[in-house]
């Protein structure tokens, strides 16, 4: 996978990650919200940041030259 290639799916992985903060941010402004759907999302939420993470440090050490690594 190239660098760009990660940084593309970085930007998408983040597109997800602020929808998913936007519904939780709704699902706050609802009397009588769910609280296991708001758990649902903060796991989404935790899911998606360490993906994001993981796709920078990759386009990280691709912009370095150190190539893919496992």
């Amino acid at each position: 996978m190239s660098t760009e290639d990660s940084l593309t799916r970085a930007e998408e992985l983040l597109g997800r990650l602020e929808a998913a903060r936007a519904e939780l941010d709704r699902l706050a402004q609802e009397e009588g919200g769910s609280p296991e759907r708001a758990l649902e999302i903060l796991s989404e939420l935790s899911e998606l940041a360490k993906s994001v993470e993981e796709e920078l440090d990759r386009a990280k050490r691709e912009a370095e030259g150190d190539g893919p690594q496992s």
